[in-house]
């Protein structure tokens, strides 16, 4: 619901959040979603699930490179429908 409410205001408000801010905040092996564009800047070494609105090229590169997995928020969703262990960046 919380991540409704961010996607429901002006694009201009969404979040964009780089790669090295995951990497900075979030354990390894963990879910974290983006309410907005997720961006390539700084690296990433932590096998991440992640879910976004829209990534950037690079950062979906990154990402798969550390081992990771990029999925859409509607898939997301899908696969964890109360949304347990999900941790919020923005």
């Amino acid at each position: 619901r919380d991540i409704a409410l961010r996607l429901e205001g002006p694009t201009r408000h969404w979040a964009e959040v780089n790669v090295g801010k995951l990497n900075r905040f979030a354990s390894d092996g963990e879910i974290v979603v983006v309410p907005g564009k997720l961006l390539g800047a700084g690296q990433i070494e932590k096998k991440l699930t992640v879910a976004a609105f829209r990534f950037s090229g690079q950062a979906r590169e990154k990402i798969e490179k550390a081992g990771g997995k990029n999925v859409s928020i509607e898939e997301l969703v899908k696969e964890n429908p109360a949304g347990a262990k999900v941790r919020i960046m923005r």
